[in-house]
């Protein structure tokens, strides 16, 4: 299982940075949303779907994505994707809510995770792809300081009814993860002074604020799937949205506080 995990986690790495670097922007553009449409063949899963309603969801997600790009409608998915993230989820992660008895309006909710992701990969993707992979980065830096620290400190759970091995502390170590992260980063483009630091420090906590949301959105619906992992799409990680249930949260977020920050 290691063996696979590290073979499939070198593939993900050398493709991502192939498609970021090697690829024009339409190509980068068209692999994001083949990457949306295949998540989206998984959520359609955890939603209890067969294999023929799986497959027309994720061409309708793959064909949505090219009618946002010809609407130009990406700036409203980000701000419906942060009303979402901010003002529904945690009041969903609260009661519970189960989705999979609601197909329809589980189909909705995939799409408002899905989409506003993809678009948020295309629009820093556009920007730099160092853009996209320092939000990347950052969401790494949290997972990793929240995993290490919870595990030497953890004692009082998170959410323990969603996701029993997150821990406040464990939080608290993503945040000092992030801070150091940041202050690296900051320091390395000497692009920061004076309060700009606590600005900056600011908004990278409130990526980290989405992204546990995310996660634990995402832990919940397996919940109440009955699943461990989205699917076995990825050999040793399970499936896609197992990989990137913080980054729906957070790639969109990034992009509104980029554009609020005029950057």
């Amino acid at each position: 299982m290691l063996k696979a995990r590290v073979i499939t986690a070198l593939l993900l790495a050398s493709g991502l940075f192939a498609v970021l670097f090697l690829l024009p922007a339409p190509g980068s553009s068209l692999v994001f949303a083949l990457i949306a449409a295949l998540a989206a063949w998984e959520w359609a899963g955890l939603m209890k779907a067969g294999r023929t309603a799986r497959s027309v969801y994720a061409f309708a997600m793959l064909l949505a994505c090219l009618i946002v790009v010809w609407l130009d409608g990406q700036r409203l998915l980000w701000l419906l994707s942060a009303g979402f993230w901010l003002l529904i989820v945690p009041l969903w992660l609260f009661y519970r809510w189960p989705l999979s008895s609601l197909p329809f309006l589980g189909y909705v909710v995939g799409a408002i995770l899905l989409l506003p992701a993809w678009a948020a990969m295309v629009e820093l993707q556009v920007r730099s792809p160092w853009w996209l992979i320092g939000v990347m980065a950052l969401v790494a830096a949290a997972d990793i300081g929240a995993y290490f620290v919870g595990r030497a400190f953890g004692r009082h759970k998170l959410a323990p009814s969603i996701s029993p091995g997150k821990t406040w502390e464990g939080v608290a170590g993503g945040l000092a993860a992030v801070a150091i992260y940041v202050m690296v980063i900051g320091m390395l483009t000497g692009k920061v002074a004076g309060y700009g630091w606590l600005m900056l420090i600011f908004a990278a906590f409130l990526l980290v604020a989405v992204s546990i949301l995310g996660d634990l959105f995402e832990s919940m619906i397996k919940r109440q799937a009955g699943m461990k992992d989205s699917s076995q799409l990825l050999p040793g990680h399970g499936g896609i949205l197992d990989r990137v249930d913080s980054l729906t949260a957070a790639l969109p977020m990034a992009v509104l506080v980029t554009l609020g920050a005029g950057l």
